[in-house]
């Protein structure tokens, strides 16, 4: 067998492609499995062609078998029962001290419940936030790791080297805390999101309905450099407005929403903290499935940048 693997990622969608590449670029070689298999020589004959350090490999068995020791597989996968089902089928495979990273959303009880659970069985687990959508996975995201504190020292190279950097070159990636903190703190940063979309979604609803002919895309751009609301969202709001006309009118006016807003609003009611700002943006959400909106189509199209989400034009 030539060189072992740094590390191993199940899911090749995406997000899970870009991390790879991220890795890679930075040095490391990665293992990768996909549970349709036919997607690994897809990955290696397109994005990762010429790469000889991104290692396919067609089952689990394979993938653990090509990692150096203590392995290192992050799980890229939809959150819930499928990080459940490949766990079972890593567990057999891993030896103590062996870690499993969960990069996707889950909830963090869940997250809880398996750290403790292969704390039992001698395996380190870490859940991790991961922000900055399709783009930032490739060139650098913002990353937030918690669960088994042993397990950090073993991933920390890799994470800060592929995560995004300030201006002093400090990696945007720390320690958050134990057990679920790391997807504790994603679920708190997208119920944050929920709330900054749709203030800018309403505002820019406001600005189009205006009576003073307002070039929307050139709005986006003078509020995105030096204003106080200056943020990458601000920028792909403007970068939207490029693609498909001030309008929108390509884009469903029904702003889906994958529960890290619900989530959020749950969490804070059991701690008796009031969100009125993230609810109602996440009751916004649910009601524009029933009554699309211009506000919608805003919210639409920011989820697509910056998480590749459908954009479905309105029949």
């Amino acid at each position: 067998m030539g060189k072992q693997a740094d590390i191993g990622l199940i899911g090749l969608a995406v997000m899970g492609q870009n991390l790879v590449l991220n890795m890679n670029d930075h040095g490391y070689t990665v293992a990768v499995y996909n549970r349709t298999v036919s997607k690994v020589d897809e990955f290696l004959n397109d994005a990762a062609k010429g790469r000889d350090t991104i290692i396919g490999t067609r089952s689990i068995e394979e993938l653990v078998a090509s990692l150096a020791k203590p392995r290192k597989v992050m799980l890229m996968v939809k959150a819930g029962e499928v990080v459940d089902s490949f766990i079972d089928l890593l567990v057999p495979h891993l030896e103590t001290g062996d870690v499993i990273i969960d990069g996707g959303n889950s909830h963090f009880p869940d997250t809880n419940r398996r750290t403790a659970q292969l704390r039992e069985k001698g395996l380190l687990y870490i859940g991790t936030g991961v922000s900055g959508g399709e783009e930032g996975a490739r060139r650098g995201p913002s990353i937030m790791p918690g669960g088994n504190k042993e397990a950090w020292p073993l991933v920390k190279n890799i994470l800060q080297d592929i995560s995004a950097k300030v201006d002093d070159g400090s990696p945007c990636c720390d320690w958050v805390g134990e057990d679920g903190a790391g997807h504790y703190v994603k679920m708190v940063h997208n119920g944050i999101e929920y709330g900054m979309m749709q203030s800018l979604a309403e505002g820019f609803t406001v600005l189009r309905k205006s009576p003073l002919g307002l070039d929307l895309t050139r709005i986006a751009d003078l509020y995105n450099h030096r204003s106080v609301i200056e943020s990458r969202l601000t920028g792909w709001l403007k970068e939207a407005y490029e693609q498909y006309g001030p309008d929108l009118n390509q884009v469903s006016g029904s702003a889906a929403q994958s529960g890290e807003g619900k989530w959020t609003v749950d969490a804070a009611r059991e701690l008796g903290v009031a969100v009125p700002v993230i609810e109602e943006a996440l009751a916004f959400r649910l009601r524009s499935l029933q009554h699309p909106s211009y506000t919608g189509r805003v919210i639409s199209a920011l989820r697509h940048a910056f998480g590749g989400h459908d954009v479905k034009e309105e029949k």
